[in-house]
């Protein structure tokens, strides 16, 4: 996520870092190479030009080029900014003074609103609420069927309203709501392509017959400065009340992110980072801009292993890491639970300092085929090699890759990255890596 600006602008900092104090041309050339990351990250270029006017003025005013910690107050200078330009404090969602509470989802053609009202009824499950699921989609073929079995999927109540006109849809919805017990409706609708038609006409009075309490823009984030746009031309017909960021993992620019609340004034509330049911994240600024500027985000972390980890398994894992006796079978139990949490490449993105991995172990490309592979790899070895791989031998390997349907040169990759692993394990027990086991404990 966001990896072409992570790395440009890590690229800065350490060039920064590596200065024993900043000079004014020092600052002056990381503060062009800064504007020129986010250029090309395809933020809206009044937002850059206002973020290194700020983060210029600040540096300037306290005193940096004059002090010893200068580079890291710079640095200090550009997360804050980052910080403020996101929006500063999480906007979580409104609730209706009187339930259900209505969620309109409104957005382009193609920016994924179907899937996104799936995962926000899963993400309202979490937190108490009961969700019922409206198609109010009658122009795309079998939308109210995909809806449809994604509620199935997730044992999310939907109801098919999509041939009602407005007025006894709004009816019918809060009928619905009523039977199944609902405290929030989501109601997805069809995706436009421009903004002037019928169609465009038709949702605003939907929009006018559901009233309803949040108004959430789904918008594609690779589509990069046209989102923005969009964003202003939709909030002056609709009054958007909030952004949903979709395909986040699949967006190595961020323009979109960083400029869509700049300009708008509007906050992003849930940002998608996959294609799994849980793979829509409440979208907190101090931690988004942590992750952009490759800090880590431990505390997002933290959340997921909490829900996924058990404490029999912590205290388990803490005591292989602690003697550093993590062998391939921990490996792929450890592999199986990370797997719940998400893709590997968006986990190694909240270690700090572990985020430049990701080239080195090409995790990007780590599918769950490969895992799959590497597990009928692990059990095809004698429980000698699992604990002590370093055992393994041309001719173990020819036998462990005939026993797993595959080649010796898959078994010598899935070695390659076991030994990359207990890198990381051996940061973390060595205390150069965040202590997480603790952190999940309370």
């Amino acid at each position: 996520m966001l990896d072409s600006l992570t790395n440009r602008l890590q690229g800065v900092f350490s060039k920064l870092s590596s200065k024993g104090t900043v000079r004014e041309n020092d600052l002056d050339e990381a503060m062009r190479e800064v504007r020129v990351a986010l250029l090309e990250a395809d933020v809206n270029f009044k937002v850059v030009r206002e973020f290194i006017k700020n983060v210029r003025e600040r540096a300037k005013g306290a005193d940096v080029l004059k002090s010893l910690t200068g580079p890291q107050q710079v640095i200090g200078f550009v997360n804050d900014e980052m910080v403020r330009i996101l929006g500063e404090e999480q906007a979580g969602l409104e609730t209706a003074s009187k339930p259900p509470t209505i969620h309109m989802l409104i957005g382009p053609k193609g920016s994924g609103k179907t899937t996104t009202a799936a995962k926000l009824a899963l993400n309202l499950r979490k937190s108490g609420q009961k969700a019922l699921l409206v198609s109010a989609d009658n122009v795309r073929v079998a939308g109210s069927e995909q809806l449809k079995a994604l509620g199935k999927q997730l044992n999310v109540p939907v109801a098919d309203l999509s041939d009602e006109e407005p007025k006894a849809l709004a009816k019918a919805a809060l009928a619905e709501a009523q039977k199944h017990g609902a405290t929030a409706i989501i109601v997805d609708t069809p995706g436009q392509i421009a903004y002037d038609t019928d169609s465009t006409a038709d949702l605003q009075k939907l929009h006018k017959a559901l009233q309803p309490t949040e108004t959430l823009l789904v918008i594609d984030a690779m589509t990069g400065q046209e989102a923005v746009n969009v964003a202003q031309e939709l909030d002056e017909l609709f009054g958007v009340t909030g952004f949903i960021m979709t395909k986040m993992d699949g967006d190595a620019r961020g323009g979109a992110a960083l400029s869509i609340r700049a300009v708008t004034g509007l906050p992003i509330k849930f940002i998608g980072v996959g294609e799994k049911a849980e793979a829509l994240e409440p979208f907190i600024p101090e931690r988004f801009a942590s992750r952009i500027l490759g800090m880590g985000d431990v505390l997002s972390l933290v959340e997921k292993a909490a829900e996924t980890i058990g404490q029999e398994d912590v205290e388990r894992l803490e005591k292989k890491l602690r003697t550093q006796t993590l062998d391939l079978e921990d490996f792929m139990i450890q592999i199986q639970q990370m797997k719940k949490m998400g893709p590997i490449s968006q986990l190694v993105d909240m270690l700090p300092g572990l985020s430049n991995l990701k080239s080195q172990m090409n995790l990007d490309n780590v599918d769950e085929t490969f895992w799959d592979k590497a597990e009928a790899v692990v059990y095809s070895m004698t429980p000698e090699e699992r604990r002590h791989p370093e055992v393994i031998n041309g001719s173990r390997r020819r036998r462990i890759a005939l026993g797993s349907g595959s080649t010796p040169q898959e078994v010598n990759r899935l070695l390659n990255q076991w030994k990359q692993a207990k890198k990381i394990a051996q940061a973390v027990a060595t205390g150069k890596g965040p202590n997480l086991l603790n952190m999940i404990r309370r």
